[in-house]
């Protein structure tokens, strides 16, 4: 029997919040219970105020639930062995580096938390910067004579992983820690590349009475979930999530699956918001649910975007067919006034290159899409705005023809 006091500590995982807890926990707890597995999780606080104690409190057990019209999935997280706050047990955090079963670095600490800050030293208990406890915890590992790490960063940065060693040499080199270790780091270690993709919605309020009344670390999420980690073979061959059949792909180009996302799922919400909100609608499900906005998301979609993607379009209808069942998720009441923020933005990173490539491929502009950049533009007129006054002004300020040249020439 997979008894959870007897898995071997396998993964330091960073960060305490929803996000992991409803992500990578999830996804570890069922390779435990698939029976072909056995590892736990030690969680490290990133930062000095959080949520561990009210972990431990629980003796790290909780519950999961992942919820949409696919159906309830509920989970008993029991994968998480311990957990350590570096600003109170600073012995306790560097110890992680002597236990030669730990393999895995899993974090999240934001798309903040890879970041260089000059004021970290070696000498601080702990430095502040997630990056510089990486790097003092791998000077402890390298010290001890032991293998490094794999890194799996859920940061939602592109090349995660690149950024972190990066950030990490640095501090090396800024503390003087030596040319052997500075080899070490890259020779010894591996720091892949990953996408994650899971709306993760906390603390569900609805549940907070009866069965679950006790879990203060109750959590929720949407049915579906994707992590894309690109990197070495021999990473590969250690995780086991993606032979236990889980929805984990392995890919030596990251960069068409970040695409994909961007355009399909970010670029259906960017091109939908100020079109419905002109129209007086809400919610994202709200839009779905009514037959004349369904049939416009889905020409953006399956006509517009899907076109002008390079991916085998099976998997590009797949991967658009699952957004069109998370959109509709009864239980994530997803505001378009919350996605409408810096919404000039999002539209330029998220639509544009979709109107300019099917505009390229097919000799004209797409019908759809096009509609979408034409309420982008009434929708700044408007007071449900909400973005910077300097991109208001501009917007109200300038015509849609320079609007759609300043666009599209940030877009070439």
């Amino acid at each position: 029997m997979n008894n959870p006091k007897n898995r071997p500590e396998k993964y330091i995982q960073i960060g305490e919040g929803v996000f992991l807890r409803g992500f990578f926990d999830y996804m570890l707890q069922k390779a435990n219970d698939s029976g072909d597995y056995s590892a736990n999780a030690v969680i490290v606080q990133p930062r000095e105020h959080g949520r561990c104690a009210l972990l431990e409190a629980q003796n790290c057990l909780y519950t999961h639930i992942a919820r949409g019209v696919e159906g309830v999935d509920v989970t008993d997280i029991n994968s998480v062995s311990r957990c350590v706050d570096p600003y109170k047990d600073y012995d306790g955090f560097i110890s992680l580096a002597h236990n030669p079963d730990f393999r895995f670095v899993v974090s999240n600490t934001t798309e903040a938390g890879i970041a260089y800050l000059e004021s970290d030293r070696f000498d601080m208990n702990p430095p502040l910067s997630f990056p510089a406890k990486m790097c003092r915890l791998l000077f402890e590992r390298f010290t001890s004579d032991l293998p490094g790490f794999v890194f799996l960063p859920c940061e939602l940065i592109e090349n995660n992983g690149e950024e972190l060693k990066k950030i990490i040499l640095r501090y090396a080199n800024d503390w003087e820690l030596g040319s052997g270790f500075k080899k070490w780091i890259e020779d010894e270690n591996i720091f892949c590349n990953t996408l994650v993709d899971r709306i993760v919605t906390g603390y569900p309020n609805d549940l907070a009475e009866g069965k679950y009344a006790d879990d203060k670390m109750l959590n929720s999420s949407e049915m579906f979930y994707l992590w894309v980690i690109e990197g070495d073979e021999r990473a590969r061959e250690e995780l086991p999530f993606e032979r236990l059949g889980l929805n984990l792909i392995w890919t030596d180009n990251l960069s068409d699956y970040r695409t994909r996302k961007v355009r399909i799922l970010n670029g259906a919400h960017t091109s939908l918001v100020p079109y419905a909100m002109l129209k007086g609608f809400r919610t994202v499900r709200e839009c779905v649910e009514n037959a004349e906005m369904s049939s416009y998301i889905r020409l953006c979609v399956y006509d517009e975007i899907i076109p002008t993607l390079d991916m085998p379009r099976e998997d590009l209808v797949k991967y658009a067919d699952d957004v069109m069942v998370r959109f509709s998720n009864p239980y994530i009441e997803h505001k378009l006034s919350s996605i409408a923020l810096n919404c000039v933005d999002k539209f330029r990173v998220r639509v544009m290159p979709s109107i300019i490539e099917y505009e390229k491929r097919f000799g004209r502009y797409p019908e759809h899409l096009m509609k979408a950049f034409h309420a982008l533009c009434e929708f700044y007129r408007t007071e449900m705005v909400n973005d910077t006054p300097e991109m208001v002004d501009f917007m109200r300020s300038h015509s849609e023809e320079e609007i759609w040249k300043w666009l599209a020439n940030d877009n070439k």
